[in-house]
């Protein structure tokens, strides 16, 4: 509760990814074949620094799912929770 609470007053750009962020991811991984600046959303926070995210190609259809240490990912847009 309190790391939600705290996530309200913090920018989107700064804070720790939640459920049905949009991220970016801030390195390459080309293990998926995901350059940096890929955007996905994050569907499962794994726990405190790692967040299981969605990577889809153009037509929505989904490229890999990747577990991301939250350090490497920028949140872009805050989800609809």
């Amino acid at each position: 509760m309190l790391g939600a609470v705290m996530n309200v007053n913090t920018p989107v750009e700064e804070r720790h990814p939640a459920l049905l962020d949009v991220v970016a991811l801030l390195i390459d991984r080309p293990d998926f074949g995901l350059p940096r600046g890929a955007v996905g959303t994050v569907v499962e926070p794994l726990d405190e620094t790692t967040s299981l995210v969605e990577f889809s190609d153009n037509d929505g259809k989904a490229q890999a799912i990747v577990a991301c240490s939250n350090g490497g990912l920028r949140v872009v847009k805050a989800g609809q929770s």
